[in-house]
């Protein structure tokens, strides 16, 4: 596997999360951020048993691909 960071949150007071990465073998995006445990917004989505939902600062979308522009692997 081989994961590509694309960007830390730059308004992060710690300087570690969020981050985004691409793992270019799979051809995914990896989100590093808070666990979300609100249980009225986690209802809200159709979740199954296995998954889990992490949050990230809107301004974070900057570091996908796609929003940039470039030509990034499509998912």
């Amino acid at each position: 596997m081989a994961l590509i960071k694309l960007g830390k949150d730059p308004e992060s007071p710690s300087g570690g999360s969020p981050t985004i990465y691409l793992d270019d073998v799979k051809n995914t995006y990896l989100v590093q951020g808070v666990t979300v445990l609100d249980e009225e917004r986690l209802n809200e989505m159709d979740l199954p048993g296995h998954e889990s939902v992490v949050e990230i600062p809107r301004r974070m979308v900057q570091f996908f691909l796609e929003v940039k522009g470039d030509e990034g692997p499509d998912v």
